[in-house]
């Protein structure tokens, strides 16, 4: 009787070191990978002079429509932050699953953008993925905001 008691004692700890671990492990993963916290959002008004080729785009497309001002969070290629997009084509894509979606993809940047919509006067808030295919830079998918 007394074997048996240990043995089922050595089992219960095992079990409890093994969940703790399992629990700690989750808890130090998530604090780490809140990578878009880290972003700083920046405010893109009609005097912002772009930093590269895709704000440029977005300063050109807000000109002609009338947004600004513009906030953005420029993510460029950052794999932890492009596997919590959820988009019209892809859902928390993997880079196999990128290729596989634009196979002619030189390059791509995610972008988080913000802006009030002056005729309905509410906020929007969405994600864009942007590809360069061909040397181009387009609109690859686009999606809510990244949590």
């Amino acid at each position: 009787m007394n074997k048996i008691i240990k043995i089922i004692l050595i089992i219960l700890i095992i079990d409890f070191v093994i969940v703790v671990g399992y629990f700690g492990y989750k808890s130090i993963s998530k604090r780490s990978s809140s990578g878009a916290s880290s972003y700083e959002w920046v405010e893109m008004t009609e005097s912002y002079t772009p930093k590269d080729h895709i704000e440029d785009f977005i300063m050109e497309n807000a000109m002609r429509q009338n947004l600004f001002p513009v906030y953005i969070k420029n993510y460029g290629r950052d794999f932890k932050i492009l596997k919590k997009f959820v988009g019209k084509k892809l859902y928390k894509p993997s880079r196999t699953e990128m290729d596989f979606v634009f196979p002619d993809a030189k390059d791509w940047h995610l972008i988080e953008l913000k802006y009030k919509e002056k005729k309905r006067d509410r906020d929007i808030k969405r994600t864009i993925l942007y590809v360069q295919e061909q040397g181009e830079w387009k609109v690859g998918d686009a999606g809510g905001p990244i949590e």
